[in-house]
């Protein structure tokens, strides 16, 4: 097999990946051709806050080509049919066969998350044995413990869960805190999602690491007033959840939110202040953890 890459305006990427496609590419994928230099643009966005402009102005296409392919017929067809002056400038190289399962299984490392708390994919050996081990593979929904915001609130779970609590994880993907709050000491968790499909993930989850969680669509009636409410999804989705997190926070109860960057902070906390006294709790790589009691 043979990678082919070239750089070409952001605006004719998605054309050229399609064209790539209909002349015989086996895969596409389209990155920012100025990652990781000075030319680099970092944006941020989230559903309901589109950016007013595109993430980058170059896009570096590259296409996976079988080893007897014509490479520069395919490119001279592809830039044809995606409506180019002429074809771009490209380079080819030869991939080593490899083991991909083992390449993409050594990305995700045992991650150490306190002195007693650890997230471990399957394919390793716990380092600490006598810790509480959490064990989740990379899948379908967020929520690996790799993320600074999925950190911070594992972090907050095991200074917070003393033995005994109902948690809500709100937003709850993987379902990697419920199961982690459990794991903690909790009496009960339920994570709540939108998507059907990390819901049946979180469950298979909490079924690998023997633990009671429940996990529902966020349709389904929630009769709940948890002492612990964590909730790692966005800062626009926060601000629209805040009567619900509300709603389902005991009196005197605790709240976590993540997913926010810590420009957004302030504004969050004025969005909460009607039933909360949420303050910065914590950092990571510029994402903010706010948490709080329930009045």
């Amino acid at each position: 097999m043979r990678s082919i890459q070239m750089a070409v305006d952001a605006g004719a990427a998605d054309a050229l990946g399609d064209a790539l496609l209909a002349a015989g590419a086996l895969s596409v994928s389209v990155e920012d051709a100025d990652a990781g230099t000075s030319a680099e643009r970092a944006l941020f966005g989230e559903p309901g806050t589109e950016p007013a402009r595109t993430a980058w102005d170059r896009s570096l296409v590259t296409a996976l080509v079988a080893d007897e392919a014509d490479v520069a017929a395919l490119v001279t067809e592809a830039a044809a049919g995606a409506g180019l002056a002429a074809p771009p400038a490209w380079r080819c190289e030869a991939l080593a066969d490899r083991d991909w399962v083992r390449v993409t299984q050594a990305q995700f490392e045992p991650i150490r998350i306190s002195a007693r708390l650890w997230i471990v994919p399957s394919w390793h050996t716990p380092p600490d044995p006598g810790a509480i081990n959490l064990a989740l593979d990379p899948g379908v929904a967020f929520g690996t413990g790799a993320h600074p915001t999925t950190r911070m609130c594992l972090a907050w779970l095991d200074a917070n869960v003393r033995g005994g609590e109902t948690v809500l994880d709100y937003g709850c993907g993987s379902g990697i805190l419920a199961i982690a709050a459990m794991k903690l000491g909790a009496a009960a968790a339920v994570g709540v999602d939108i998507d059907a499909d990390a819901v049946r993930q979180a469950a298979e989850n909490a079924r690998a690491n023997a633990v009671a969680a429940v996990f529902q669509l966020a349709a389904a009636p929630l009769a709940l007033a948890a002492d612990l409410v964590v909730a790692n999804i966005l800062a626009n989705p926060l601000r629209l959840l805040a009567p619900v997190l509300a709603r389902h926070t005991r009196p005197g109860g605790s709240l976590a939110l993540a997913g926010l960057l810590a420009g957004q902070a302030e504004e969050l906390i004025d969005v909460y202040r009607a039933d909360f006294d949420l303050a910065v709790a914590d950092e990571d790589s510029g994402w903010a953890l706010l948490t709080g009691r329930r009045r």
